[in-house]
């Protein structure tokens, strides 16, 4: 039987159009395929939402689970001299300091000499410092000029910083050793440039020595000496830069704004938490739109095992027993909401009771220690929300496998209708090609048979 190339020449049939009508009601059977991967990765990235707002919340309640996270300090100064800067270890406390002293680094130079870059011969340099430490620097012919020798006490980094000056007289060029930091530990004691070579060029000019200090200052009338000009021991927590003498006076005081902000940021985070799964599980009836997770039972489980913990009530030996006591109650629409003014007062009068509430009483767990247990077993590896996404991505990966079998049935059954078809096309030509030949047999026939009449 003769091939046709393209469907439907033989037959003057749409047969190409009605081929991909076939194959267009055929891969109507992917749709629901697609529609339930749609569906499962929808509610992937809707407990994606919920699992950030779980992690903010963790987040808040871990602030608030230390002991630590109810010291907050700040301060504040009056009077020049240092800026300080207050650490977590900082103490509430008033502190009177009078800085009498600044701490300075040591320095001195050398006589001068005519050329800069001119060698002056080869010879090793010797250092003390003043806490006993000593060094050499080796330096060689070739590098034997004054910025060699520059360069090679700094190249050594060992507490001594050379540079070189130019005081315009007719050997102006003289070698500046300085001590690498402030003190008299730092200070250089002894400089010693041999005998010969280096040695006969070199020497000291006592006139230019600038002796090393240390920082002196006062803190409540306690002595204290520094080697520099960052003190970090004198007050516990509180580093103190000295910037000039004079007196200070420096109030720590209990960060009363930053500790409710704390607890304003962990009824914040929950109510967040509520808004994101009210969000996922509401119902619109004017637009008939429904939630991604509506009538989930994970997440319903998640808000109600949060509920139950913060409702409980604490069986600790702490003076308050639930949220309520601190002027934080659940709504009905399951936020919280806080009477900030309550909250204010507790902070200022009952500090350590707020603190054994949140934080715990010695082996006994707090409100933010137990909340963050719950929250571990929903979003810890292997947790409520891991199992649930990870049996969705699961479910995603049987419905492409199931996708792709279909698709490929599919192929196949088209690729046989289309051979079909090409045997119909061809059938239909040759029926028609023999269809004309008899035309004209008959025709030609009739004509010879009118003649004879």
């Amino acid at each position: 039987m003769a091939t046709i190339s393209s469907l439907g020449i033989g037959s003057g049939l749409d047969l190409n159009g009605l081929l991909e009508q076939l194959e267009s009601a055929e891969r109507q059977q992917l749709t629901p395929i697609v529609a339930q991967q749609q569906s499962y990765q929808a509610k992937i990235s809707a407990f994606g939402q919920l699992e950030s707002a779980l992690d903010s919340l963790r987040q808040a309640a871990t602030e608030l689970s230390e002991v630590d996270g109810f010291a907050d300090v700040k301060s504040s100064l009056s009077g020049d001299g240092l800026s300080a800067t207050v650490g977590d270890e900082a103490v509430v406390g008033s502190y009177e300091i009078d800085i009498t002293q600044r701490a300075r680094s040591y320095s001195i130079a050398t006589l001068g000499v005519a050329d800069k870059e001119g060698t002056l011969g080869a010879g090793t340099i010797s250092f003390t410092l003043g806490n006993g430490d000593s060094f050499s620097v080796a330096v060689t012919e070739n590098e034997s000029s004054l910025e060699g020798i520059r360069d090679a006490i700094n190249a050594a980094d060992n507490g001594v910083v050379a540079s070189i000056v130019n005081d315009g007289s007719a050997q102006p060029y003289r070698l500046v050793l300085s001590s690498a930091e402030t003190g008299t530990e730092a200070a250089i004691a002894s400089v010693d440039f041999g005998t010969g070579g280096l040695g006969d060029h070199l020497s000291l000019d006592a006139a230019t020595e600038v002796s090393a200090q240390n920082a002196q200052l006062t803190v409540n009338g306690i002595d204290i000496t520094s080697q520099g000009n960052r003190v970090e021991d004198a007050i516990q927590g509180v580093t103190l830069d000295l910037e000039e003498t004079g007196s200070v006076s420096l109030e720590i005081t209990r960060d009363t704004s930053a500790i409710e902000g704390k607890i304003k940021g962990f009824v914040s985070a929950y109510n967040n938490l509520q808004n994101t799964i009210s969000s996922l599980t509401s119902y619109d009836q004017e637009s008939g739109t429904a939630g991604v997770l509506i009538g989930n039972y994970t997440v319903q489980s998640v808000e109600s095992r949060l509920r139950s913990t913060l409702t409980d009530v604490l069986t600790s030996s702490g003076a308050f027993k639930s949220l309520s006591d601190l002027g934080i109650t659940l709504e009905v629409e399951g936020t919280l909401s806080l009477d900030e003014d309550a909250l204010g007062d507790l902070v200022a009068e009952q500090l350590d009771d707020l603190t054994d509430f949140f934080a715990g009483v010695a082996d006994e767990d707090g409100l933010a220690d137990r909340l963050d247990t719950v929250l571990g077993a929903m979003l810890d590896d292997d947790g409520t929300l891991d199992s649930v996404t990870s049996g969705l991505e699961s479910s995603i990966e049987m419905l492409q496998e199931r996708y792709e079998d279909t698709e490929a049935r599919i192929d196949s059954t088209i690729e046989r209708y289309r051979t079909q078809f090409a045997e119909l096309d061809s059938l239909i030509a040759q029926m028609n090609s023999t269809s004309t030949y008899l035309t004209q047999q008959f025709e030609a026939l009739s004509a010879q048979l009118g003649q004879s009449d």
